[in-house]
């Protein structure tokens, strides 16, 4: 049975194939609405893990990563995660830090939902936040075991939604990430972080 705990639940760190969002060029389509990007990325997470063990880690990676880049705003987030220390980074930096922010996410994807036991995710309620944007509240059901609430943060970019934060159970992935990422910049400098994250990487492709 799939296991998670509320640390792996909030990893953020996915998944529609591009075929989901993929917009007619008709002028009469609609815009895919914050609770439609949710929708689509459960249903797609609960399809990898149905082929997780088939898939093994590598392929699992593969068919989430474009889906995790057209439903999370990944460099707002890795912009969000380091905070102020994000105006100190050369260019080459900011793009070294979100590159490996979006490894480190579509990684703990794959890591995180490898197996299926009859989960699913049911919608609860929408609400509009005081700055534009909306939080889509639902239940990842597991049988035999409790139900995870996740809250999904959406801001509009141009004209599509994306996810920037996921809060499971009351915890937020992007607390987590900004308290631990910014420390280990401050303290230690990029090089350092990079090496941090990188290490997680291997570690989820390793275990």
């Amino acid at each position: 049975m799939f296991k998670m705990t509320i640390g792996a639940a909030v990893i953020l760190l996915s998944l529609i194939g591009g075929s989901v969002f993929a917009q007619s060029e008709s002028a009469d389509e609609q815009e895919v609405t914050a609770r439609q990007v949710v929708e689509n990325f459960q249903q797609v997470l609960i399809t990898v893990m149905k082929q997780g063990e088939k898939l093994g880690f590598q392929g699992r990676y593969d068919k989430m990563e474009e889906a995790i880049k057209d439903s999370h705003d990944l460099p707002k987030i890795a912009r969000i995660v380091v905070g102020r220390e994000w105006l100190k980074l050369s260019p080459e930096q900011q793009d070294k830090l979100t590159d490996v922010f979006s490894q480190l996410s579509i990684s703990a994807y794959a890591h995180n939902f490898k197996e299926y036991s009859g989960e699913s995710f049911e919608f609860v309620s929408e609400d509009e936040t005081a700055r534009g944007g909306v939080i889509i509240h639902t239940l990842f059901v597991i049988p035999d075991d409790k139900d995870v609430k996740f809250d999904y943060m959406l801001k509009k970019k141009g004209d599509s939604w994306r996810i920037i934060n996921i809060i499971a159970n009351g915890v937020s992935d992007l607390a987590l990430k900004r308290s631990e990422y910014t420390s280990v910049l401050m303290r230690e400098g990029f090089d350092a972080l990079i090496a941090k994250i990188t290490e997680k990487i291997d570690n989820y492709r390793e275990q």
